[in-house]
């Protein structure tokens, strides 16, 4: 072994080569906007990469780091096993160096599948199963008798089996008790059509009776009903008999010919259920859709009450509690619950029953039920439900990544996120946060600052190293990690009310409350508190009221910012007008498109259990459209470099000259008033970031006439920076007559109210009750509640 001396001459071991990989090591990283990014994170400690959104961060974290660790400890597997699970390609980089397992807790929301439960999505529910067919009584079975995926069922017959060189003929029968409610197959919720949506009974199929998108006089699917012979078309249908109305409404396929064709006969319920309630809602065309939600009606399980589970499943009891009561118990409730029980036989499950729920309570999440359904979190509460199982962990040197931690979290509920974040740093892994939150990057141990703007302006890193260092950087994260939005000296005075009585929505009690409109109101409290529900579940949807919530975006990689907009249709019928030619042929999804690659702009190569190779198109280079397309012009331009244009540039092109479009200046003036104005017009959705996404959906609604403005933490993805221009926005809106109301943890936002709703004093059954309302100064003035102890805090009362 090689020595190293002291200044006292005495000998000490030179540091071991393992002790030398204590750097992360990116070099050359160009995935998405990223130009050449060289970084150097250093291992077990808590890293924040910051940056306006756009900047990259996602780029460098999740695309880069993450998903290069993913891909390596994939290909560990057998190519056999491999080939069931999805092919990761290489990032775009030239050195990654110093890896770790990567464990990634994004904001992704939960599956909206309606099985899915918060129980379920955390193995909480698999261990009460246990619990249940160990100590409930009457013993009703093994754990499938608790599920509410697993249905009864049972069967016999013939088997043949080989035994000594002879086939021998056996009966077997078997049986499965599952905990499956039979009448709602385990959803919790019935639907059930409202008949009186499908047709108008005073009238006759020939006076139009039939109230269904698609089923007009004279079409194929009214002659289906009218030429069926079955019932006569010139009654009104209020007049058919009982066996008459069954045939029109329930009767099972039939061949018959009508017309002189040949064709199947089917009633009008199974009809519509196969043809548009088995299609995903957000599929449908505008017009379906709004047709299903008004036809449609998801009522509670008469037979289960909602739990999901059969009466066989409910009768099984510990202590009096059966699983669906104690699935339905607020977490902290159940935690204690659990607590109480002492039976040896179980000890070791009980335990760990015990860790999991207590987690749920650390992380700020002991209001929820294990009942609820998964899809119907936030992106934040989502995020810290798939922290749970890795709170306990015994794994060390392991690379946590995190994105927006803080998401959806009340300013208390900040500081105890970043105490989990500090403990699972000092169990010895690397911790890297993409965070906005000044909070959060005040106990990093190393600051990756990328920008300096958003997407081409954006891609380098423009400041690494400490916390103190970035203050004195004077890069924009450091100009504006300081800021602080000030009260204001006059507020609005509102023009109206929006009377809310008896509001008991989820956990709300009672709560009577007016919103006043014609100004900007914020509704605050901890995370659980009941804002959603005060204000999702009283505000009346309809006319007038424009909500834009946190769901995701959908979209393909076909999908683009000038597609989710609507941006493209004035656009095309202004390139048809001017070349004389039909709109579709500035599709790149219709006629226009490159045979060679459909109008993708790339040729995709499978390549199996290896990551599939994407190359440009040779026939349009990447431009997507057929040549002889691209010979039209407008103002000078074809379509695929209108499509190349940012927003700005784009706002400057159709506002005046030849290419003057103002339906597409509309849209464009939007992009730019929510920070998107460096945005391409064809970029792929799929390459947004969170923050863009959500700023892309509020501009959108921008344009909705609607008087009520409801938005649901519209700072989420925003940089500090972005915060400012985000708060003149809410101002234009309620300055052009519009009442704004925001669900908002930020401060700033409170601080910039004319009204603010505080609800607590805490969350789940602690909360639910109106704490206090009134101007944001009488709030940080009267110090009464948490949020108000925190906003004085803020703006430095």
């Amino acid at each position: 072994m090689s020595m190293t001396t002291r200044t006292d001459d005495a000998p000490v071991p030179a540091p071991h080569a393992a002790d030398s990989h204590e750097l992360i090591r990116v070099h050359g990283a160009r995935e998405n906007n990223l130009r050449n990014v060289t970084v150097e994170i250093p291992k077990r400690r808590l890293t924040v990469f910051t940056g306006v959104s756009g900047s990259g961060k996602s780029s460098l974290v999740f695309d880069t780091i993450a998903a290069e660790s993913r891909r390596l400890i994939n290909e560990t597997y057998s190519a056999f096993v491999q080939g069931f699970m999805p092919t990761l390609a290489r990032p775009d980089v030239d050195v990654l160096d110093g890896l770790t397992t990567a464990i990634i807790v994004d904001q992704q929301r939960m599956g909206a599948d309606p099985r899915s439960t918060v129980g379920t999505a955390t193995d909480a529910n698999a261990m009460l199963r246990i619990l249940f067919s160990r100590l409930g009584t009457p013993h009703i079975g093994s754990p499938k008798a608790f599920s509410f995926n697993v249905a009864s069922m049972s069967g016999a017959g013939a088997v043949t089996v080989e035994r000594g060189g002879k086939q021998v003929k056996e009966r077997r029968a078997f049986t499965v008790t599952g905990g499956m409610c039979p009448r709602c197959e385990g959803r919790g919720t019935v639907t059930d059509i409202d008949l009186t949506q499908l047709y108008d009974a005073d009238k006759s199929l020939d006076e139009g009776a039939l109230t269904i998108p698609g089923y007009k006089p004279g079409g194929w699917n009214h002659r289906l009903y009218s030429e069926s012979g079955l019932y006569a078309p010139d009654k009104p249908i209020r007049t058919f008999t009982q066996a008459q109305l069954d045939d029109f409404l329930y009767r099972e396929p039939t061949r018959m010919k009508i017309a002189g064709i040949n064709m199947t006969y089917e009633g009008l319920v199974p009809r519509i259920q196969k043809s548009m309630l088995a299609k995903d809602r957000e599929a449908m065309q505008p017009h379906i859709r709004e047709f299903v939600d008004r036809a449609v009606t998801f009522t509670t399980c008469p037979d289960c009450a909602g739990t999901r589970l059969s009466e066989t499943a409910r009768s099984s009891k510990i202590k009096g509690i059966s699983i669906a009561d104690a699935c339905a118990m607020q977490i902290s409730d159940l935690a204690e619950w659990v607590r109480e029980l002492d039976e040896p036989s179980v000890a070791p499950l009980l335990a760990s029953l015990r860790d999991t729920l207590d987690s749920f309570v650390e992380i700020g999440l002991g209001y929820l039920s294990l009942d609820r359904p998964a899809g119907t979190l936030s992106g934040g509460e989502a995020q810290r439900t798939k922290m749970i199982r890795h709170l306990g962990s015994s794994l060390t040197d392991v690379t946590y990544v995190f994105d927006e931690p803080t998401a959806g979290l009340h300013p208390h509920d900040i500081r105890r996120m970043n105490d989990l974040l500090l403990r699972l740093r000092d169990k010895g892994n690397t911790v890297l946060v993409v965070e906005h939150k000044p909070e959060v990057i005040a106990i990093a141990d190393h600051v990756v600052d990328l920008g300096p703007g958003a997407g081409t302006a954006g891609g380098t890193v423009c400041f690494e190293g400490t916390v103190a260092g970035l203050r004195a950087a004077r890069t924009l994260t450091g100009r504006h990690l300081d800021d602080r939005a000030a009260l204001k000296d006059r507020v609005r005075e509102p023009s109206g009310a929006l009377e809310i009585r008896g509001a008991t929505t989820h956990n709300l009690k009672g709560v009577e409350v007016d919103i006043p409109l014609g100004v900007l109101t914020v509704v605050t409290g901890v995370a659980g508190s009941g804002k959603s529900s005060l204000v999702h579940g009283s505000v009346p949807a309809g006319a007038g009221v424009v909500f834009v919530d946190q769901s995701p975006i959908r979209g393909s990689r076909r999908s683009n910012p000038a597609t989710y907009t609507g941006l493209l249709e004035p656009v095309r019928k202004a390139f048809a007008k001017a070349n004389g030619v039909k709109p579709a042929l500035f599709s790149a999804n219709s006629e226009g498109a490159c045979p060679a690659c459909n109008g993708a702009g790339v040729v995709y190569t499978d390549l199996a259990i290896m990551a599939g190779v994407a190359t440009t198109c040779e026939e349009c280079e990447g431009r997507r459209f057929d040549a002889s397309v691209l010979e039209y012009r407008l103002g000078g331009r074809d379509i695929s470099e209108v499509l190349a244009m940012t927003v700005e540039q784009a706002e400057e092109f159709f506002g005046s000259g030849e290419g003057r479009t103002p339906a597409a200046h509309r849209v464009l003036r939007n992009l730019a008033d929510v920070g998107l104005g460096y945005l391409t017009l064809g970029q792929p959705l799929t390459t947004l970031s969170g923050g863009e996404r959500q700023r892309l959906k509020l501009a959108t609604h921008m344009t909705d006439k609607g008087g009520i403005y409801v938005l649901d933490e519209p700072t989420t993805g925003l940089h500090l920076a972005d915060v400012e221009q985000l708060l003149g926005l809410l101002d234009r809106l309620v300055d052009a007559g519009k009442s704004v109301i925001v669900i908002e943890h930020h401060q700033a936002v409170m601080a910039h109210a004319d009204w603010i709703i505080d609800l607590g004093p805490g969350a789940g059954h602690d909360g639910g009750r109106i704490v206090f309302e009134g101007t944001p100064a009488q709030l940080v003035a009267a110090r009464s509640t948490i949020t108000g102890e925190h906003l004085a805090e803020y703006v430095g009362r």
